[in-house]
């Protein structure tokens, strides 16, 4: 007997490892996502050091959010009829300008809060194309049978590039005082220390940004199938809306993430939860960043090896159960070292959730779906995060950020005995793969 049939395991392994197109857009996400990641670590810390306001924290999200979801459907339209690769690309290049500008603006000492959230709003705008253009493009590059080890893989490498780029954010930021002195700004009355900071930042994320757009335009063209070429008409348009509606178990999957992250995400109020509560400074706001990313790498690498085969459904709600008490700790903490250990433990039971919930939707659309299906999905991510990010500024003016992340605890965990009874189908759901029936 081969070994192939001994161990069907490791073989579905090296297959993923030999799909060489798959590889390079993994490639692509981890650099482009530590890009991003250093991006927001240096906007969220500059836009507190020239307001000191939790509204205009939560003001970033909100601009981020706005433009995605204007632009989804019709950027989900665009993925199903043209190249996703260049797609991809052309989103990866204009969050290239947006690094470039912040860059010179720092530099030169003339950013501000409305340059920031101007500039904000075009990353709303790469994101409304890039993220639909990458869930489209994955399930072309590896076979069917595969795609659920290849999303554990993807997400836990981007859960990497998480780590990474918040850390190396937060450490070259710190550099600020140096660089000025180095340069002589600082005497010559330039940019002030915090600007020479987010300068370094901007600048090494600029130069991963393009390492990601060169990795993107190396993959072979993979043409969408003729039957994703209808007219651009408004039933095409609001096509993925329809079809994630008429699912039971994709629509409350991707809703109960949407909530439960739009409630408890804490993401917009780490600036100041690091300096005012647990008194540390930008590289501790970058540590901050990366302890969710810590444990989703953890549980993404165990998942990619060992498949969730049995209760997804099960396995998905208690996930985010176990989000939910976490953000109730990290509210409370008033030690780094605790905050830091609740946001990992945040971060695995939300890799759960994110293996489990892209694999239902992957597997459940047909591929000439899969741009606008993936457009929609993109805009519940969206709101989960940018508008949760708003959601959390707003209410950290008026309760306080512990009052704000501990009521987004105490509301995920009832939208998690909520949705059980919403969505009975997804609470009852065995397999990821789509069921006989």
């Amino acid at each position: 007997m081969s070994e192939k049939k001994k161990n069907p395991g490791s073989a579905a392994g090296a297959r993923l490892r030999e799909q060489h197109d798959y590889l390079r857009l993994l490639g692509a996400r981890v650099t482009g996502g530590a890009a991003n990641q250093m991006l927001m670590v240096a906007l969220g810390w500059q836009m507190y050091d020239l307001t000191a306001s939790a509204w205009d924290l939560g003001l970033v999200g909100l601009a981020q959010f706005l433009p995605a979801l204007l632009l989804t459907l019709p950027a989900g339209h665009l993925v199903d009829r043209h190249d996703r690769r260049l797609l991809l690309a052309a989103s990866l290049g204009l969050q290239c300008a947006v690094a470039i500008s912040l860059a010179l603006a720092s530099a030169e000492a003339w950013v501000g809060p409305r340059m920031i959230l101007a500039l904000s709003i075009l990353l709303g705008v790469a994101r409304a194309l890039q993220m639909p253009a990458q869930q489209a493009l994955m399930p072309t590059l590896v076979p069917p049978i595969l795609l659920p080890r290849a999303v554990a893989a993807a997400s836990s490498s981007m859960q990497a590039a998480i780590i990474a780029g918040p850390a190396l954010g937060g450490v070259l930021y710190a550099l600020g005082p140096w660089a000025a002195r180095l340069s002589g700004s600082a005497a010559a009355g330039g940019a002030s220390h915090a600007h020479w900071g987010a300068a370094i930042v901007y600048t090494v994320s600029l130069l991963l940004l393009i390492a990601a757009v060169l990795g993107v335009l190396t993959i072979r063209h993979r043409p969408a199938p003729k039957a994703a070429r209808p007219a651009p008409d408004l039933a095409q348009l609001t096509a993925g809306i329809r079809f994630i509606w008429q699912r039971p178990v994709v629509l409350g999957a991707i809703s109960l993430d949407l909530f439960a992250v739009l409630l408890g995400g804490a993401t917009a109020l780490l600036p100041i939860f690091a300096r005012d509560i647990l008194h540390t400074g930008p590289e501790g706001l970058g540590m901050l960043r990366s302890a969710p990313a810590l444990g989703a790498v953890i549980v993404g690498l165990g998942l990619a090896r060992m498949p969730i085969a049995r209760h997804a459904g099960r396995w998905l709600l208690g996930a985010v159960a176990v989000f939910g008490f976490s953000m109730i700790g990290f509210a409370l903490a008033t030690s780094f070292w605790f905050a830091f250990a609740v946001l990992a433990i945040s971060g695995a039971a939300d890799m759960f959730s994110v293996v489990i919930r892209q694999s239902l939707v992957q597997l459940e659309t047909p591929d000439e779906m899969r741009g606008r299906v993936g457009a929609v999905n993109s805009v519940f991510i969206g709101a989960s995060n940018q508008l949760g990010e708003f959601e959390s500024g707003a209410t950290a003016a008026l309760l306080g950020p512990v009052g704000s992340v501990l009521l987004g605890g105490i509301g995920t965990l009832l939208v998690v005995g909520l949705w059980c009874k919403i969505f009975p189908a997804l609470a009852r759901r065995d397999r990821l793969q789509p069921e006989a029936g």
